[in-house]
């Protein structure tokens, strides 16, 4: 049975930092992205990790301040996240394993597995 489990979630300020984990389990991460959703609006690809570990891939909105790595050791992948705003602000999901005739890295439609969330809230 795959769990995935995330962490790392809080209220910073403007400008603050947080480090989500991933944690996985019943699956040996290949591929695996992080999403967000803010109250009403759709949910969103952030980041994506993938290719071993050897190839990263971002949201337009987060480039150059987000950091997605991986651990295979410990089978589990963070998100770095630095220069936080309050455009942030949303709930964090990890996703693993793309499903057959996935349609994009960054779709939420591409992946089987989810973890529960964890809230990331930055205030001005």
């Amino acid at each position: 049975q795959v769990q995935l489990v995330e962490s790392g979630g809080g209220s910073v300020q403007t400008g603050g930092s947080l480090r989500l984990s991933c944690a996985a389990s019943g699956y040996t991460i290949s591929t695996l992205g992080w999403f967000r959703q803010a109250p009403g609006k759709e949910r969103e690809g952030v980041a994506v990790i993938y290719n071993g570990g050897r190839t990263t891939y971002y949201a337009d909105s987060v480039k150059g301040r987000f950091t997605i790595s991986q651990d295979d050791a410990k089978n589990t992948v963070y998100l770095q996240m630095n220069s936080l705003k309050p455009e942030d602000t949303a709930m964090y999901y990890c996703a693993a394993d793309l499903k057959d005739g996935w349609v994009g890295l960054l779709s939420f439609n591409s992946y089987n597995y989810w973890g529960q969330g964890t809230q990331v809230t930055v205030s001005s």
